[in-house]
């Protein structure tokens, strides 16, 4: 009985210090005439409101996708938490919540063909959602609280297709990216690539997102002029975001570049 006792004050602390974890992010709604988006924002540690700072936006996959406000979370949260990085690395990290079926990028999927086909229709405006993104993010680089020079993105999945959307669609607007497992329009590096930092991710054997549209995309970076970095790890399937996040160079290159 005290075997079992110990081993549930242990959950019980475990579960309590994820709650309190993503408390650190504070809830907020985005309102655009009749859209609301939600998101998730952190704070810099020991804000001052007289500092400019920089943003981290980052998207997540489909499988956080919904109305909760918390479940996006899930993947990435942590980075930003951690005591060595927020007392290293002030900044704004803001997490937006897709609705349930809808998607950041204009992309169709082929679920019948393996692995899964991806179309990217680019001549389309954005999507609701990622529309509502921007305006979230115009709204906060006009805030007076953000050293405009540093506004990053990155996302996984359904978020790292996001991300690439976002580059061509605001040009100039970013200092640097990190999309993880992603994929995109390989003829729109062409907009935004000369010289702009962007570091991709990928997983060798990822049954859900092919290796290959992300390969495709670091050929027209490279193409572009991009200052592009590749880590393709091999043998990893879809969850290559665990990877990256452990990546020791990740924050230290994100939080050196600038526009």
């Amino acid at each position: 009985m005290k075997k079992i006792f110990i081993l549930t004050a242990l959950v019980l602390f475990v579960l309590s210090l994820k709650s309190q974890e993503k408390e650190i992010y504070s809830k907020m709604n985005f309102i655009r005439g009749t859209d609301t988006l939600r998101y998730r924002l952190l704070y810099p540690l020991n804000y001052n409101p007289k500092k400019k700072y920089p943003v981290v936006l980052f998207l997540h996959g489909a499988g956080e996708r919904g109305s909760d406000n918390e479940i996006q979370l899930t993947h990435g949260s942590k980075l930003f938490t951690d005591s060595l990085n927020r007392a290293k690395y002030p900044a704004f990290v803001i997490f937006p919540q897709c609705p349930v079926n809808e998607f950041w990028a204009r992309v169709s999927f082929d679920r019948n063909k393996q692995p899964v086909q991806l179309e990217f229709a680019s001549n389309e405006p954005m999507t609701r959602p990622l529309t509502m993104v921007s305006a979230l993010m115009d709204s906060f680089a006009t805030s007076g609280k953000v050293d405009k020079k540093k506004i990053y993105i990155g996302g996984l999945s359904m978020g790292g297709m996001g991300t690439f959307d976002m580059l061509w669609r605001k040009p100039g607007f970013f200092a640097a990216a990190f999309p993880i497992c992603g994929g995109g329009d390989s003829t729109k590096p062409a907009i935004y690539g000369k010289k702009f930092p962007i570091w991709v991710f990928h997983g060798a054997d990822d049954p859900v997102v092919n290796v290959n549209h992300s390969r495709r995309m670091v050929a027209a970076l490279e193409a572009a002029k991009a200052k592009v970095k590749y880590t393709e790890y091999p043998g990893v399937k879809h969850d290559s975001w665990n990877n990256a996040f452990a990546e020791p160079e990740l924050m230290s290159w994100l939080f050196s570049q600038h526009k």
